[in-house]
């Protein structure tokens, strides 16, 4: 569990208090994520029960948030399922707590479905889709906080805790990386709001007669402007592998990528980059996970992950590219 700033049952009641969601019955702190403090709250309001999300930002800034905040309130607007950030008297999403940035969100139901089947994966597809199309009336602009520019500051910082192989592998990429970014088939690509970490402990899944129904995705504050090809790219490098190996699981891409072009079809720029987006989605996590292994930030409770499986999946990326070119041609 990742918990930064304590928060007491007093300050948390104070601001469900400020916010009209009622009561606070139970507070507890969220297992999981190592970016935000995550408590689950519970309130009763006309004798009703109801449950949110308290976060206090640990990294992101004032500055930073309403991008987030608003984008979800957009998309819930919208009809897409994620958690809708709620507002006080004034309309206002953001709040402080012990000094720190603060939202409070409905909490989703359903549970993270950590072992996919294609009918998962093609609900993600489905629905990542019409977010993208959602975002499309978005009017805010904020970039993706750790794209290319980020991996080009960070990538000298992990080095000395490489080896030699890894340190050749994450420099080649880097440079590879720099070189599609250049390219007019990648200025080409269809850009919008991305959630940009759209892992499977990121949806939510009910199961309603026997079936799969998907509730919602949530964990916004990695999201940014960007190729919405990245943010497919992302998926398929985490609902789509073995996670012991990195290796691609055919069915389960199939089934995501025909489900997202069901809602929107690919352009030609997005299925000849797909190969090397599913490389810069390995990348980004790689060295993230680095980042945060070996120069962790203070926390009462964190586990960081493991970087060693995304250099595993970056290296099968690597290897099969031209395979997920040939797969996006065919879906």
């Amino acid at each position: 569990m990742a918990v930064y700033t304590e928060v007491s049952e007093q300050e948390a009641r104070e601001l469900l208090l400020r916010l009209g969601l009622g009561e606070l019955c139970a507070l507890k702190g969220c297992q999981g994520g190592i970016e935000n403090t995550n408590y689950f709250a519970d309130t009763t309001l006309d004798g009703q029960p109801h449950h949110y999300v308290l976060t206090l930002f640990e990294r992101l800034t004032a500055e930073q948030l309403p991008f987030y905040l608003r984008l979800m309130k957009h998309l819930a607007q919208h009809g897409i399922a994620v958690p809708e950030p709620m507002a006080d008297a004034t309309g206002e999403l953001l709040f402080q707590l012990k000094d720190k940035p603060t939202a409070v969100v409905n909490k989703l139901s359903g549970k993270s479905e950590l072992a996919p089947t294609p009918e998962h994966c093609s609900l993600v597809g489905n629905m990542l889709a019409r977010m993208h199309l959602a975002g499309c009336s978005f009017d805010m602009h904020q970039p993706n906080l750790r794209g290319l520019a980020w991996w080009n500051e960070t990538v000298p910082v992990v080095l000395p805790y490489l080896t030699a192989s890894q340190s050749a592998l994450i420099s080649q990429e880097l440079a590879y990386q720099n070189h599609v970014a250049a390219r007019s088939a990648y200025a080409a690509l269809p850009r919008g709001a991305i959630h940009a970490d759209l892992f499977r402990d990121n949806v939510l899944f009910d199961c309603v007669d026997g079936q799969p129904v998907l509730s919602g995705f949530f964990d916004f504050y990695f999201a940014g402007v960007d190729t919405w090809l990245f943010d497919l790219a992302v998926c398929l490098n985490d609902w789509c592998i073995d996670l012991a190996t990195g290796v691609q699981n055919g069915a389960r891409a199939r089934a995501l990528i025909a489900s997202y072009e069901s809602v929107r079809p690919l352009v030609a720029a997005e299925r000849e980059l797909l190969p090397a987006m599913l490389r810069a989605g390995a990348l980004r996590f790689w060295i993230s996970r680095l980042w945060d292994f070996h120069l962790p930030r203070e926390a009462s409770m964190l586990q960081a992950h493991d970087p060693v499986h995304f250099e595993r999946v970056l290296r099968q990326r690597v290897d099969a590219a031209q395979q997920f070119k040939d797969m996006a041609v065919a879906a």
